[in-house]
């Protein structure tokens, strides 16, 4: 199935290459949400609240509320996940919030003191993870993998923790409904998204498997969707290169 991507900064829809160079801008933000209106699954992306440099929090309720949006970018409380799914949202991406770093002393630190020096390594927060799940159904959540280099990355990809998609999967799989996996090294580049890794991964798990970066063409959609993988296309859509 092909998801398109609706990612919103400063009140407009944007698409970034490899979330940092802007690419493609529009104000029309309404266009967008009528072209996409016929899709069973649209994705929205907040990346001014994945970054933390601000918010779009009444422009994502109000599109919430027009498209079947699975919705994601700063929500990092199971409050913030209610409120999203209150609002509309069909279900609720979450990257950073359920991942933090180890120190040398062994101490977890939450996503938002990554800043702190002596970080070895990175843990899946399983507990918040469980009472996320209990709060609003584990139905509802997404877990968000963002991988730069094999590692995942947290904090608006600002920077990678010594953690794979593949070890956090197995401790994630009974709280979530599925997994967006998104291959940072080819975002918005058009230059494919590695079916190989798509392949490895969907043998890892049962859920829902959704993956994004780099994908060009509708014979690639049709490759992943033969594996039962579902596909968000971005770049390609914005610039036509591929029909949606």
């Amino acid at each position: 199935m092909l998801i398109p991507s609706i990612d919103l900064m400063g009140g407009r829809v944007v698409q970034l290459e490899q979330g940092e160079r802007l690419r493609v801008a529009s104000d029309d933000v309404d266009y967008w949400v009528e072209r996409f209106a016929a899709y069973e699954r649209v994705q929205l992306i907040d990346l001014d609240a994945a970054m933390g440099t601000g918010e779009n929090t009444a422009l994502v309720e109000r599109i919430a509320r027009r498209l079947p949006v699975q919705v994601g970018g700063g929500i990092r409380t199971v409050e913030a996940a209610r409120r999203r799914l209150e609002a509309g949202a069909r279900q609720v991406i979450l990257g950073s919030a359920l991942f933090a770093e180890v120190d040398e002393g062994g101490v977890a630190r939450g996503a938002a003191q990554g800043a702190l020096r002596g970080v070895l390594r990175g843990v899946v927060r399983v507990e918040f993870a469980q009472a996320l799940a209990e709060a609003v159904g584990a139905e509802s959540v997404l877990a968000g993998m963002d991988s730069r280099g094999g590692r995942i990355a947290i904090q608006g990809w600002k920077k990678t923790i010594a953690l794979a998609a593949d070890e956090a999967m197995a401790q994630l799989d009974p709280c979530v409904d599925g997994y967006l996996y998104t291959h940072i090294d080819g975002e918005g580049l058009l230059q494919g998204f590695p079916l190989e890794v798509a392949e490895r991964l969907r043998a890892l798990t049962r859920r829902r498997l959704i993956v994004a970066g780099g994908i060009r063409s509708q014979a690639e959609i049709d490759a992943l969707e033969a594996m039962g993988v579902d596909a968000v296309a971005g770049m390609a859509i914005y610039t036509n290169l591929l029909k949606a």
